[in-house]
């Protein structure tokens, strides 16, 4: 299933990484996809979608 987050506090690469580093660490199997540029976050994964939103937020950030 894919979910999309737009999480508006990533403001740096460095954010970016982190949030990706988190979700491969929560699911490895996800395609994570992050871009900077747009504050979007978009994870096809098995996972649920509140899942997803509590590793975003536990990472520092606050999906929408």
């Amino acid at each position: 299933m894919t979910h999309e987050f737009k999480v508006e506090d990533m403001t740096c690469g460095h954010c970016v990484s982190r949030v990706a580093k988190s979700l491969r660490i929560f699911d490895p199997d996800a395609k994570i996809s992050v871009d900077l540029a747009s504050h979007s976050v978009v994870i096809d994964g098995a996972a649920d979608r509140d899942d997803y939103a509590y590793v975003i937020r536990d990472s520092g950030y606050t999906p929408g």
